[in-house]
C-alpha cells in the first residue's frame, strides 16, 4: 500500500502494489518466469560498476516476451562515491553506458503492440541509489526542487537534468555545448552540479566527519535527525540521512505507480499472449477489460511450501472477476482440453490469503489485478494451472521456461506408488 502525491493539488492517491521479489541468478530463473507471468512491470536492478551482466539479457528477453513493460533501478552508486572515490562526471559516464546497453536489449527484444519502452532518466523510468543503503532518486525528484527554484516547468527541467545539458551561472543561461565562447573553463553537466553534487558533498563531509558542513547542508535541505539519530556518527548517520533525504523506498513504489502500467491498461495488450482460447469470448473479454464482476479466470504460477509439512499454498494472479472462499470452481491442469474431463476437477476453495512477505492474511475475496494463495488446491495441481467458473473456458497459456538446466540430477520416488505423480511433477 503506497500513497503518491501526484502535484495535481488534489492531495495523495493511495495504491496497492503487488510486488514479487524474484532472484537474479542463473539457477533461479523459473522464479523469474513464474514472477513475470502473473505481473505487469518488471524493476531491473543493474550494478553500476559491474554493468549488465548475461542474466540481465536473460531477465528482460523473457519480461519484454511476456509483454512485461520494464524500469531499470542502477544500484551501488554508494561504491563510486566512497570506494572508488570517482567525479560526477566518471559516474555519469558508468551510468549512461549501463543504462544503453540496457535499451540495447530492450532493442532487440521490444514488442512493437508496447509501444515504447526504452528506459530514459527524463521520462523517470530510470532510478539511481544504494539498495544497501537504501537511498535512491529519479532525476525528476531533483526537476520538481530545481524547476520551483529557477521559475521552469518540471518536464522542461526533466530534459536538462541528463544527457548534454550545462548550466551557465554566470549568464543564467543553459546551452548544449560544455565550454560555449567566452567561458574560461567548461562548464559542469547540469546531472552532476544539481543531483550528484550536492549528493558527493554531504556523503564526503559525513564521512570525512566534517561536522560544520554537513550540519549546514542538512539544514539547506530540510535532513531533520530525531532522538537517537542525532547521535550517529560516520557511516550509519550518513546511511540515516541518505534514507531521510532520497528515501529509496518512497522513490521506487513512486517509479512503480507513475511510470508501469495498471493490471486495468496492460491486460489490453497481454490477453493476447495469455489467453490460449478465441479472443471474443467471454474469459477473453473479461481479462482484456479486467472485469471484477466478470468470469472468474485465474492462473496460478507456482506453488508455495506451507506451515504443515507436504502442503503448499497456489500461488497466482487473477486475471478478471473475483475469487472468494468457499466458491466453486473448476480447477484445469496444462493438460486440460475444452470439451474433455482430463486434468479437470470442479471443487470449492477452502481458504484465500494474501502472501505478506514471510506472513499470511486471510482474506475473504479477492477481485481481479490482484495476486492470491489458495488453501487446499495443491491436491489438483502439479505446478501451474487455470483456475475458472467459466465451463467453455480454454486456459491461460502455461508459462515457457527459456533456461537450459545448469545441474542435472537424477531423482526417484521413496514410494515405488509414487512414481506417476513424479513423473507428472517434473
Amino acid at each position: 500500500y503506497f500513497e503518491h502525491d501526484e502535484d495535481d493539488g488534489k492531495g495523495a492517491t493511495p495504491h496497492l502494489i503487488n510486488l514479487i521479489d524474484s532472484p537474479g541468478h542463473v539457477d533461479f530463473s523459473s522464479e523469474v518466469t513464474a514472477a513475470l507471468r502473473i505481473t505487469d512491470g518488471a524493476m531491473v536492478v543493474v550494478d553500476c560498476i559491474e554493468g549488465c551482466a548475461v542474466q540481465t539479457e536473460t531477465v528482460l528477453r523473457q519480461a519484454l516476451q511476456e509483454r512485461v513493460r520494464p524500469c531499470l533501478f542502477v544500484n551501488k552508486v554508494d561504491r563510486c562515491i566512497l570506494e572508488l572515490q570517482m567525479e560526477a562526471e566518471d559516474m555519469y559516464s558508468r551510468f549512461r553506458n549501463a543504462i544503453e546497453n540496457v535499451n540495447v536489449i530492450i532493442a532487440t527484444y521490444n514488442d512493437a503492440l508496447m509501444g515504447d519502452v526504452q528506459v530514459t532518466p527524463e521520462k523517470g523510468t530510470v532510478a539511481f541509489g544504494s539498495g544497501l543503503h537504501g537511498w535512491g532518486f529519479t532525476t525528476e525528484r531533483f526537476a520538481k526542487i530545481y524547476a520551483q527554484k529557477m521559475g521552469m516547468d518540471k518536464d522542461k527541467m526533466m530534459q536538462r537534468m541528463w544527457g548534454d545539458s550545462f548550466f551557465n551561472a554566470k549568464k543564467k543561461v543553459w546551452t548544449n555545448v560544455q565550454q560555449p565562447e567566452g567561458c574560461t573553463e567548461p562548464l559542469q553537466r547540469a546531472f552532476c552540479q544539481f543531483i550528484m553534487g550536492p549528493i558527493n558533498q554531504l556523503m564526503r563531509a559525513i564521512m570525512n566527519d566534517d561536522k560544520e558542513k554537513y550540519e549546514k547542508m542538512m539544514g539547506t535541505l530540510g535532513i531533520v535527525l530525531k532522538g537517537d539519530e542525532k547521535s550517529l556518527t560516520g557511516k550509519p548517520l550518513m546511511k540515516r540521512t541518505m534514507q531521510i533525504w532520497i528515501n529509496a523506498a518512497d522513490t521506487l513504489l513512486a517509479m512503480i505507480v507513475t511510470k508501469l502500467p495498471s493490471p486495468r491498461a496492460a491486460q489490453k495488450y497481454r490477453v493476447e499472449n495469455l489467453y490460449e482460447g478465441p479472443m471474443d469470448d467471454a474469459a477473453a473479454t473479461g481479462i482484456r477489460n479486467c472485469d471484477p464482476s466478470g468470469p472468474l479466470m485465474m492462473y496460478v504460477s507456482k506453488m508455495v511450501p506451507t506451515s504443515d509439512k507436504g502442503r503448499f499454498y497456489a500461488f497466482g494472479r487473477v486475471f478478471s472477476g473475483t475469487i472468494a472462499t468457499g466458491q466453486k470452481v473448476r480447477i484445469q491442469g496444462p493438460y486440460y482440453k475444452p470439451g474433455s474431463k482430463e486434468d479437470l476437477h470442479v471443487k470449492n476453495i477452502q481458504r484465500t490469503v494474501l502472501m505478506m512477505g514471510r506472513t499470511t492474511e486471510q482474506i475473504q475475496d479477492v477481485p481481479c489485478g490482484n495476486t492470491v494463495a489458495l488453501v487446499g488446491v495443491d491436491q489438483y495441481i502439479l505446478k501451474s494451472g487455470t483456475i475458472t467458473t467459466v465451463e467453455d473456458a480454454h486456459n491461460i497459456a502455461d508459462m515457457k521456461y527459456s533456461v537450459s538446466p545448469v545441474v542435472k540430477v537424477a531423482v526417484k520416488a521413496k514410494d515405488g506408488k509414487d512414481l506417476p505423480k513424479l513423473v507428472e511433477g517434473l
